[in-house]
C-alpha cells in the first residue's frame, strides 16, 4: 500500500469506527468530525463531540514516526468538559479522566517550544531568539500537546491555520493537567462555533503564560500575522 493510500485508509477507517461507536453509546449527541459533513444543527445542541479521527496524517504515512494521534473531545453547554488524545504508536492515551500533572523543568535550561514540522509560524524564529528557546518540530497537535503535558517540552505555539478538531481534545487534556491554553493573543478558545476554523493556539505551563504571551505579542509586532488569517490547512494535514 502506498503512503497516500495508507493515509486515506487511516482517516476513513478511524472516522467510521468513531462514528459507529458514538452512534451506539450517544445516539442523541451531535458530532463535528474532520472527516464528516458539518451539520449546522450542532449549533443548537447541548452536547457535541469534536473529533479528529487521525491528526498528523502526514506522519501516519511515514514509517517509524510516532507523532500522530486520535482526538476525541466533548463540548457541553458552552465548554469543553472531557477529552482524550490517543497516541497509538506510543501506546499511550492521555485523557481528562486520568490527567498527568506536568513535571517542572530546570529553570536554568532553555525553553523548549514545540512547533509544526511543516508550517511553523513565521514569528516563531524571532520568538525563539527573544526567549533563548529551542524549537522542537513535531507533527500532530495532539502529540505536541502531549509533549508539553509530559514535560518533554515547555510550550506549544501555533498560528496560521487549524480547526476546532485539531485543538479541542488536546486543550481539554492540557487544562486537566493544569496547563494554560488560549489563543496566542491570550483570548479564550471557543468551540462549537458556526465556522470551525480556530487558527492559533498556545499551550504551556501556567507559570510561563504571561512571559510567553508578552513575547509572542512582541514577536508578532515585528513580523505581524493576522490572527484570523494565514495558510489554512487542507483537511487531513497535521497541525
Amino acid at each position: 500500500m502506498s503512503a497516500e493510500a495508507l493515509r486515506n485508509a487511516g482517516d476513513r477507517q478511524s472516522h467510521e469506527y468513531l462514528m459507529t461507536e458514538l452512534a451506539l453509546v450517544r445516539p442523541d449527541d451531535a458530532v463535528l468530525s474532520e472527516e464528516g459533513t458539518d451539520d449546522q444543527a450542532r449549533l443548537a445542541a447541548r452536547r457535541v463531540w469534536i473529533v479528529d479521527p487521525l491528526d498528523g496524517t502526514r506522519e501516519f504515512g511515514e514509517p517509524g514516526r510516532t507523532d500522530w494521534a486520535v482526538h476525541v473531545a466533548l463540548w457541553q453547554d458552552g465548554e469543553l468538559t472531557a477529552g482524550a488524545v490517543a497516541l497509538p504508536a506510543q501506546d499511550r492515551v492521555l485523557s481528562t479522566w486520568e490527567s498527568e500533572q506536568t513535571p517542572g523543568s530546570d529553570a536554568a535550561a532553555p525553553l523548549r517550544l514545540v512547533v509544526s514540522r511543516s508550517r511553523p509560524p513565521a514569528f516563531v524564529a524571532r520568538l525563539a531568539v527573544d526567549l533563548d528557546a529551542a524549537e522542537v518540530p513535531m507533527g500532530s497537535a495532539g502529540a505536541k500537546a502531549a509533549a508539553v503535558i509530559t514535560g518533554q517540552a515547555d510550550a506549544y505555539v501555533h498560528s496560521g491555520g487549524q480547526y476546532e478538531w485539531d485543538s479541542a481534545a488536546p486543550v481539554a487534556v492540557a487544562r486537566a493537567a493544569g496547563l494554560h491554553a488560549s489563543r496566542i493573543d491570550g483570548s479564550p478558545l471557543r468551540y462549537n462555533q458556526p465556522d470551525p476554523r480556530l487558527p492559533d493556539l498556545l499551550i504551556c505551563r501556567a507559570e510561563l503564560a504571561p512571559r510567553l504571551l508578552s513575547a509572542i505579542n512582541a514577536a508578532m509586532a515585528s513580523d505581524p500575522v493576522p490572527l484570523s488569517c494565514g495558510a489554512t490547512p487542507a483537511h487531513g494535514e497535521q497541525s
